[in-house]
């Protein structure tokens, strides 16, 4: 909804002072060290996805995102960022598995599907604005819409959690060069002590303008962080090669 919200406003008219940007970013995301699940937190069985006796393919990925700027000073932005992403264990597990009160045997072939889909709304204060130089930091309302599925082909379980997150944004784009910057962007948090809580998604990379209102940006992106509660563990990396372009009038 509020990525809608904000695309309506290209319908308004505007003023000098307002400019509006749509990013579209696309790519492979593929598996970072790590992806570990326990489900309950305090009962069940820990296994990782992404580490030995599973196999998870890379796996083609895109965001979408539209904004607004007031003044050359205010960024209000929403974004929708889906990702899911499948592992297999062809049967030859060291344990079964206890997930979400069903076991799965460590013989048998096993599917995992792992969604983490993400909805933010930012606002970014831009407290830098030089010609070869913008930094700014605001404050992100994200929305987690998660699930885990495992199906072994006899016995089947799922878990999910939608929940509110609040992350700190920050925007650093370095213009070192003519038409050459280096972009370092991204929201992330984590809750005292470090491994009950924390998300971070964070992109490194360059950009290029290729008209006055077209930017060409490439890169990685970082996606790491979870949860540690009684009733769900998952800490997790996600690794994206990424390229975008960006629009703005």
């Amino acid at each position: 909804m509020s990525i809608l919200f904000v695309l309506s406003l290209f319908h308004h008219p505007t003023s000098a002072q307002t400019t509006f940007a749509l990013d579209l970013e696309t790519g492979t995301a593929f598996k970072g060290p790590y992806n570990e699940i326990r489900v309950p937190g305090n009962g069940g069985t820990t296994f990782d996805i992404f580490g030995p006796g599973f196999t998870t393919n890379p796996k083609w990925f895109y965001r979408i995102r539209a904004g607004v700027t007031i003044n050359d000073r205010h960024t209000i932005t929403a974004l929708f960022a889906p990702l899911t992403i499948e592992s297999v264990s062809t049967g030859n597990l060291s344990q079964p598995i206890l997930f979400q009160g069903t076991t799965f045997e460590n013989t048998r072939a096993l599917h995992v599907q792992y969604t983490f889909n993400s909805y933010r709304l930012t606002y970014r204060y831009n407290f830098i604005r030089q010609e070869n130089l913008r930094i700014g930091a605001g404050i992100t309302a994200k929305l987690r819409d998660a699930s885990i599925v495992l199906d072994n082909g006899q016995v089947k379980a799922e878990t999910s959690n939608v929940g509110p997150v609040p992350l700190i944004n920050f925007y650093v784009n370095w213009f070192p060069v003519k038409n050459v910057g280096l972009l370092l962007e991204g929201d992330g948090l984590a809750v005292p002590p470090f491994s009950r809580g924390r998300a971070f998604d964070i992109f490194g990379g360059v950009n290029f303008p290729i008209t006055g209102d077209l930017k060409l940006k490439a890169g990685y992106r970082v996606l790491e962080g979870g949860v540690n509660v009684e009733s769900n563990y998952n800490i997790n990396w996600v690794n994206f090669a990424s390229v975008g372009v960006t629009w703005g009038l």
